[in-house]
């Protein structure tokens, strides 16, 4: 009997806290997560310095960089093929300026965000490494490889993403020249300022603490310091 009582109490007490919450407003659900369009590129070519990498940019600016140095490597006297020991793996976030990132994404979608084939089907083409645009959001997502594309938007594309990470490698050759070897800053910032011009450095925003660095240190060169200077000015006109 004291069982079948205590079972009964049971009973009563679970209806009633039932009850209370029937009576109760619900918490509503959280939102779903907005998921925010982004673009990447990824790099894979055996060979090189940074043998691979990959540029990730959303649609709000911000993006990363993420690459993997070769084993092996060694650091080079000469400023324009200096070279860094380890292998380590490189991870880095940073904020595209308007422009270049409205480009990005007009043109991958103007691409169908990458549902197409877009490798060239040309024989004996040089190997200039693989490469891979992908595209994921809520409009929808997609991917295509290619070592070279004939797609004049997929050259473009292409074109910007190497420019981008060949920016943010070189912020890395400025600041270890700028500790090992402060008189091949003078060659560097020369070589770097030629890239700009030729379009091949992109997005000098994402290298401005290097700069910022090399401007402000009284120690260097006026002409090294004086064109830091004015990339600087540079990246801030660029936003």
């Amino acid at each position: 009997m004291k069982f079948y009582a205590w079972a009964m109490l049971g009973v009563v007490v679970a209806m009633s806290s039932a009850s209370v919450m029937e009576g109760q407003p619900t918490a509503p659900a959280d939102p779903p997560a907005v998921l925010q369009p982004e673009v990447s590129f990824q790099f894979d070519r055996i060979g090189l310095p940074v043998p691979r990498f990959t540029v990730q940019v959303r649609e709000d600016g911000t993006g990363r960089y993420q690459a993997d140095e070769a084993d092996g490597s060694s650091a080079s006297q000469s400023s324009s093929a200096v070279r860094y020991v380890g292998g380590k793996h490189i991870d880095r976030t940073m904020t595209l300026g308007s422009a270049t990132v409205a480009k990005i994404f007009k043109l991958a979608r103007g691409l169908d965000r990458f549902n197409i084939a877009c490798a060239s089907k040309a024989k004996n083409i040089a190997d200039t490494g693989k490469k891979t645009l992908s595209y994921v959001g809520a409009d929808g997502r997609g991917s295509c490889s290619y070592n070279y594309s004939e797609n004049k938007s997929v050259a473009t594309l292409t074109d910007m993403f190497l420019a981008i990470a060949f920016t943010i490698d070189e912020g890395r050759r400025l600041d270890f020249l700028h500790r090992y070897d402060r008189l091949g800053l003078d060659a560097e910032m020369t070589s770097l300022v030629h890239e700009i011009d030729e379009g091949r450095a992109l997005e000098l925003g994402t290298i401005a603490p290097s700069l910022d660095a090399i401007a402000a240190d009284t120690a260097l060169m006026q002409r090294v310091r004086m064109r830091a200077t004015k990339l600087l000015e540079q990246a801030k006109d660029d936003r």
